[in-house]
Order: structure tokens, then C-alpha cells, then sequence
């Protein structure tokens, strides 16, 4: 009963807007983290083991893997077009003329103040840029999200 409550009322409150606010402090995170923690430890039969394993027999993951996740979707969106507004101005595509990777790279910008770097814009190039040919080419952001499930577990 405590997981699905936990699911259901904290959850989207930890989650609300993630993309804007994402912490990039340990300190910060840890705290986000223990909201989690506490209540997977309250599960009978489940205090003994450590938090990863829980959160594995539960079927979960961690807020920092869920954060990753929903930046990775919202790129996915934007990119695909479901922001039709300012979707366009927010990415900047490189050039390529290589096969590998996945054909859709995003340019990194450069700035020199370090604020800058953390931003969603700048933060998701990377990690977008190292996702396979078949996550990116999804036909629809169902798969895509089944794909990125499957990799992240």
C-alpha cells in the first residue's frame, strides 16, 4: 500500500518541472533521494536490503535515472515536433558527414560562464548525441520510452 500512495502523491511533486530546476548539487540529490528512500524501507521484508535493491525488486528507479529519463523524453519531443512553437530554436543540429552514431546529433554550445552549462539545453546534448540509431529514428515516443526503459534497467 505505501508504494503506490509514495507513487501516486510524492512522486509528482519530486518530478514537477524537472527539466527547469534539475539539481546538479550531491547534496541536493541525496536529499531528493531520501523522499524516495524512506518509504521503500517502510516495505515488509525489504529494511534488510540496500536502497538500489529495492528499487530494483520494486521495479523503480532512482530520481536521478528518472530525471535523466524525462530530460531524454523532452528532447525526443522537441525534436520530433509535438512543441511546434519553439521546438526548432531550442536545439541546433551538427554536421556529420560520419555513419556513426545516430545520424541526429545535437551541437554543444560553448560559454564561458559554467551556469550556462547546466541548463537543460546544454546538459541533454551528450547524452543525446551517444543514443543509438534506434532510439532516436522511433517511430513514436511509446517506443522511444520502451527502448530508453529498457536501457536504463
Amino acid at each position: 500500500m505505501i508504494l503506490p500512495l509514495c507513487s501516486a502523491l510524492v512522486r509528482n511533486h519530486l518530478e514537477y518541472c524537472v527539466q527547469l530546476w534539475s539539481p546538479q548539487i550531491r547534496k541536493d540529490m541525496n536529499r531528493l533521494e531520501w523522499v524516495q528512500r524512506k518509504p521503500t524501507k517502510m516495505i515488509r521484508a525489504m529494511e534488510h536490503l540496500f536502497y538500489e535493491e529495492r528499487l530494483i525488486d520494486l521495479g523503480l528507479f532512482s530520481l536521478e535515472k528518472r530525471r535523466f529519463q524525462g530530460d531524454l523524453i523532452a528532447v525526443f519531443q522537441y525534436l520530433k515536433g509535438d512543441y511546434r512553437k519553439d521546438g526548432d530554436k531550442l536545439f541546433s543540429r551538427a554536421c556529420f558527414n560520419t555513419t556513426m552514431g545516430n545520424g541526429f546529433k545535437l551541437k554543444e554550445g560553448r560559454f564561458r560562464v559554467d551556469i550556462r552549462k547546466i541548463l537543460f539545453t546544454m546538459r541533454v546534448v551528450k547524452h543525446w548525441s551517444r543514443l543509438p540509431r534506434e532510439f532516436v529514428d522511433a517511430p513514436s515516443l511509446v517506443t522511444f520510452k520502451a527502448k530508453l526503459d529498457g536501457a536504463l534497467t
